[in-house]
């Protein structure tokens, strides 16, 4: 029995080992996303960058339906309004950060995002109803206290951009909250078809608008005599490797309790400081710095929070 509870315990240890690491994986993927996010706000607008991040999602998942045995058909009446809303969140969310991302440093955009999970705490108490202890507030002071630091509203210093970014963090916080609501009422290709389906729906409407009115600028916005390979090539893989990286963190959940994983997140601060600083030159200040440090304390507090107590 002992040798039995021995590989049992090996094999649970590889199982968080293996989650730990697909988060990594994933967190560096959707950092370097965010990058080439930027890169090509050089190149196009942001709403042709977040609606080919959407549309190319969309367009694998329907290449993929057949090979699960499902149809269009069948993925449509699988789309509960529900589940639409949830791809709306996230195209919502993600024009915001596509806007955020091309007129703020990567670091620091991604430092504000950071307040994501102090203000679902918040939004889980208003409307989840559930309970938020005495830890799970001071963890909001402390998150929303550096967020603050980060933009520094009312100083000359402040960028306007920031409160997109902001935005973005509301909205996503929105979509996992009801991510959690409808957590197994449908299939995982079904949730990503839905996602990439109501995005394409939300963004594509507003482009047409934008071509007609000659509203929000040109779709193509660099000097056409740029060379549109590698962003094309880019633009084309954005919905691919957002879809992979969403898949990794959905397999890291699976294999590792969500209080384990929680602090890896921070993982993602670090690497879009290296791309920051390596493509795209930019030294973020120590206020910045300050800010991190405080959000990062927000969120291994509500880590500890989560973590329940092992049985002795």
């Amino acid at each position: 029995m002992t040798s039995a509870a021995t590989r049992a315990g090996a094999a649970s240890s590889d199982n968080v080992l293996h989650g730990v690491l697909l988060m990594m994986f994933g967190l560096l993927i959707l950092s370097s996303t965010d990058g080439v996010v930027k890169y090509l706000s050089e190149f196009f607008s942001p709403l042709t960058v977040a609606f080919f991040r959407f549309a190319v999602q969309l367009a694998i998942i329907l290449a993929i339906a057949p090979f699960q045995k499902r149809s269009l058909r069948s993925l449509l009446q699988e789309t509960t309004l529900p589940l639409f809303c949830r791809g709306l969140l996230l195209a919502v969310g993600s024009v915001f950060i596509v806007f955020g991302l091309k007129y703020l440093p990567l670091t620091d955009a991604t430092a504000i995002f950071f307040v994501q999970p102090v203000i679902l705490v918040v939004l889980s108490a208003m409307f989840l109803k559930e309970k938020v202890g005495a830890k799970r507030w001071l963890a909001v002071l402390i998150g929303f206290a550096g967020v603050l630091v980060i933009m520094r509203p009312g100083t000359g210093v402040f960028q306007p951009a920031s409160l997109l970014i902001l935005a973005a963090a509301i909205t996503f916080a929105c979509y996992l909250m009801l991510t959690r609501k409808l957590s197994g009422q449908a299939s995982q290709l079904a949730i990503q078809f839905a996602t990439g389906f109501a995005g394409s729906l939300f963004i594509l409407p507003i482009i047409f608008y934008a071509w007609l009115t000659g509203f929000g600028g040109d779709l193509v916005i660099a000097d056409q005599e740029a060379d549109f390979t590698l962003p094309t090539i880019f633009l084309l893989c954005l919905g691919g490797t957002g879809l992979f990286a969403h898949v990794l963190l959905v397999k890291a959940f699976e294999r590792a309790p969500a209080s384990v994983l929680a602090p890896i997140n921070y993982v993602e601060i670090i690497s879009a400081t290296t791309i920051g600083y390596l493509v795209f030159n930019e030294i973020p200040d120590e206020f910045v710095w300050v800010g991190v440090g405080m959000l990062v304390c927000s969120g291994l507090i509500l880590a500890n929070a989560e973590r329940k107590p092992s049985p002795s």
